[in-house]
C-alpha cells in the first residue's frame, strides 16, 4: 500500500504523465528574504499554475498559507532544509521539518538540500539518509538537491563531479536529484548517463542569457526536467515564461515529446556560447 502511495505521488509530480518535470522552487524567502510582496504571493502562485508548472517547492510554514484550490493542478513539494545568507557558513544546511509534517500538509514530495564539499557535508549526508528512511516508511517521494559548494570544490561545473553527486543522491535513497548543469551543456549527457535516478537541472544559464533556449539545451542532454526559481518569480510575466518552459519540458503542440531536432540544434549552438562560462 505504501508503495502504491509513492507511485501515486510520483504521478502527481508530472502532470502530463510523461515523467518529465518543471518545478518552481520558492524557498528563497528563507535564504535571501521576500521574493514578492506578501499581498502578491497568491497572484504569483496562480500565475505559475496557469503557466503549467508541475510543482512548487516551499517551506512548511508557507505551505500552510496556500489556498487549496491553487494546488488543484499543481503538486506541492515541501522543502525540509534551510540556511540564511546571514549565516557564518551559508553552505551549512540544517533540517527544519520532517516527512510527517509534510504529509500533514498534503505534500506530494519532500526535498532536502546537501552541499558536497562544504564543512558540514557529513551532517548533511546523515540528514539525507534519515529523511530517505522516513520517505520509504511513508511512501513519500524524495528530491535531493545536491550541489558542489564549499571550499573543497575546484570546478562546480565538472561533469565527473556532478555525476558523483547524482550517485550520492541515488545511493542514499532519493527518487530524483536536482543539481547544477555541466559546462559545456552537451557534457550534461555524461551526468545523466551515470545517474540511476532522474536528473533535474537547477537554475538558469550562468551568463544570464535566454532561459528557454537554455532549457531546451538542457532537456536535449537527457535531463528529465528543470527546477527554476529566481528567473521565473522575478519575471514580469511569470505565467508566460512558465508556459514556454513547460512546452520545452513536456513537448509542443505538434506532439513532440521533449525536445526535437530543432532543439538539438539549439543545444549545439547554446553549448558553444556558454562553453567558456565558469
Amino acid at each position: 500500500m505504501l508503495r502504491t502511495g509513492k507511485q501515486l505521488r510520483l504521478r502527481r509530480l508530472s502532470l502530463a504523465g510523461d515523467n518529465r518535470h518543471l518545478f518552481v522552487p520558492l524557498d528563497h524567502s528563507v535564504s535571501d528574504g521576500p521574493i514578492v510582496p506578501a499581498d502578491k504571493w497568491d497572484d504569483l502562485l496562480r500565475a505559475l499554475v496557469a503557466g503549467g508548472a508541475d510543482g512548487i517547492i516551499v517551506h512548511k510554514g508557507r505551505a500552510r498559507s496556500i489556498a487549496p484550490d491553487i494546488l488543484r493542478n499543481c503538486a506541492l513539494v515541501v522543502h525540509l532544509s534551510a540556511s540564511t545568507a546571514c549565516s557564518a557558513d551559508v553552505h551549512a544546511k540544517v533540517l527544519v521539518a520532517d516527512v510527517e509534517e509534510a504529509l500533514a500538509l498534503g505534500a506530494d514530495a519532500v526535498s532536502v538540500h546537501v552541499n558536497i564539499g562544504s564543512d558540514t557535508e557529513a551532517q548533511q549526508l546523515a540528514d539525507l539518509g534519515a529523511v530517505a528512511r522516513s520517505c520509504d516508511a511513508w511512501g513519500m517521494p524524495l528530491i535531493a538537491m545536491v550541489y558542489p559548494r564549499g571550499p573543497r570544490i575546484k570546478d562546480p561545473r565538472d561533469p565527473a563531479l556532478l555525476a558523483h553527486l547524482a550517485n550520492v543522491a541515488a545511493d542514499l535513497g532519493a527518487d530524483m536529484v536536482k543539481t547544477s548543469v555541466a559546462l559545456p551543456i552537451d557534457r550534461m549527457a555524461e551526468v545523466v548517463a551515470g545517474s540511476p535516478i532522474p536528473v533535474l537541472a537547477a537554475g538558469g544559464p550562468p551568463d544570464g542569457s535566454d532561459l528557454v533556449e537554455y532549457g531546451a539545451a538542457v532537456m536535449a542532454s537527457g535531463c528529465r526536467g528543470l527546477a527554476v526559481g529566481r528567473r521565473i518569480f522575478s519575471s514580469p510575466t511569470p505565467a508566460a515564461l512558465v508556459a514556454h518552459l513547460s512546452a520545452v519540458v513536456h513537448g509542443d503542440s505538434d506532439g513532440n515529446n521533449g525536445v526535437g531536432i530543432a532543439d538539438g540544434m539549439r543545444m549545439a549552438n547554446y553549448s558553444t556560447i556558454v562553453a567558456g562560462v565558469a
